[in-house]
């Protein structure tokens, strides 16, 4: 009698705690996790963490769809869940294809990661995506950004007042990697500022991203995900997270690194090296090719977003163009087998960067997760 009234007390205690113990397996821990990662791949490429479309008749999708911006600006998408577990869930969509959001990333003059962009006529956008002053980041991804950053904002204040949630992840593929970077950035620059509860945490995965801005933009996302809160993703065969092009100049240097004082400590070289006049035209010539840059993916492309945003002022662009990876790198990377399955050539210039390559992937690096 005393084991079987024991086993219904157990049995009762399981039945109370048994929410609270669901609830604990799904907050968000530090570290990557490449279940986490599946589903939030799969629920940006198909509106479901169940991949397979034959399982999800049969399955209760642990994520469930709230609301859905619409396009915005250069058409960006945002769209929010929220994961069993009280787990909310922002989602960027990536580039689609039409001409507006292709200028969106061809748009790489640098601008400070401190400043404003006026959106329009009646919308100005303040932003701070980095605490460091030389820190830079891409113009077009920035406007991006000012178009989606309120609405994700009133969102997780609202459902942190009205839901209790509390704990958010941040995702986007593509563009809306590079996106979800800057987003990041300036929601922590936000929470500082007491405009988001300082109980929000986030965490977030950029997939098969570009490069977001400069190496002191880098440094600083590094340092306010640190702790394994901010993850970048990326197929070592994909050609997107190689771009946009850099351009390393003197200026980018910190001030005590001896390259820019090399003329004054070679002043006595007794080898009589030129190192001046080599100096000098390596600088120049650097400083001239991103100056070309700034020009052609910075003022020239403007003048064709003004087509789709009339209301759009130039911004003034930062003399910068050394554009470097962000976040804690998961790097998926291709044997013999996933060459054989997704070969090169073919004219298909997207077979590494879309879902397919980087499941397949994800599946042979992470076989438990």
């Amino acid at each position: 009698m005393k084991k079987t009234a024991l086993k219904k007390y157990a049995v009762l205690l399981l039945w109370f705690f048994l929410p609270f113990l669901v609830a604990a397996q799904s907050r968000l821990q530090p570290g990557f996790n490449a279940g986490e990662y599946a589903d939030l791949l799969s629920l940006f490429f198909f509106h479901s963490s169940i991949p397979d479309s034959a399982d999800r008749a049969g399955k209760e999708d642990p994520y469930r769809l709230e609301y859905n911006s619409g396009d915005l600006g250069l058409l960006n998408n945002w769209s929010f869940y929220v994961r069993k577990g009280n787990v909310g869930v922002i989602n960027i969509r990536g580039t689609v294809p039409y001409a507006a959001s292709w200028l969106e990333n061809l748009y790489t003059a640098m601008i400070p990661a401190t400043g404003e962009l006026h959106l329009n006529d009646s919308t100005v956008f303040h932003y701070q995506l980095s605490a460091h002053k030389k820190a830079m980041v891409h113009a077009g991804w920035t406007i991006g950004l000012g178009f989606l950053a309120p609405g994700v904002e009133a969102m997780i204040n609202r459902s942190h007042r009205d839901k209790g949630i509390k704990e958010f992840l941040l995702f986007g593929h593509s563009q809306g990697g590079a996106i979800a970077f800057l987003l990041r950035s300036w929601l922590e620059y936000e929470k500082q500022k007491g405009r988001i509860p300082a109980d929000v945490a986030l965490k977030t995965y950029c997939s098969a991203a570009p490069k977001p801005g400069n190496m002191y933009y880098a440094y600083d996302y590094d340092y306010i995900t640190r702790g394994g809160w901010g993850f970048t993703v990326v197929n070592a065969a994909d050609w997107v997270p190689e771009t946009p092009f850099s351009v390393q100049t003197l200026t980018d240097f910190n001030p005590t690194n001896p390259l820019l004082h090399i003329v004054e400590i070679t002043r006595n070289d007794s080898a009589g090296l030129p190192v001046k006049a080599m100096y000098s035209t390596l600088d120049k010539t650097s400083r001239t090719t991103q100056q070309e840059f700034k020009k052609w993916m910075g003022t020239d492309v403007y003048a064709r977003i003004k087509g789709y945003l009339p209301g759009l002022k130039e911004p003034v662009y930062s003399e910068g163009g050394n554009y470097m990876r962000a976040g804690v790198p998961i790097v998926l990377m291709p044997d013999e087998a996933y060459r054989r399955k997704f070969p090169d050539g073919g004219g298909e210039f997207f077979i590494h960067h879309l879902f397919d390559a980087y499941y397949w992937l994800l599946k042979k690096d992470y076989p438990g997760r």
